[in-house]
């Protein structure tokens, strides 16, 4: 009975160690996707900061001409 009780411990100890990595690992994928979420947005900013430059540019030049 004793190495019944001390392997049902071990099991139960290896299962949480592993549902554990498991959550660990989702957390992480989830975390990547909402960083490379934000890079996206990032690049979509300054490419209209660059545009926007642009049309000032062209605003001005026509304006000075």
């Amino acid at each position: 009975m004793e190495w019944l009780q001390v392997l049902s411990l071990f099991l139960a100890n290896a299962g949480l160690i592993i549902w554990f990595r498991t959550e660990s690992r989702n957390d992480w994928r989830h975390m990547d996707q909402k960083v490379d979420a934000i890079k996206d947005l990032i690049v979509s900013v300054q490419l209209e900061i660059k545009d926007f430059h642009n049309r000032l540019c062209a605003i001005e030049e026509k304006r000075n001409k």
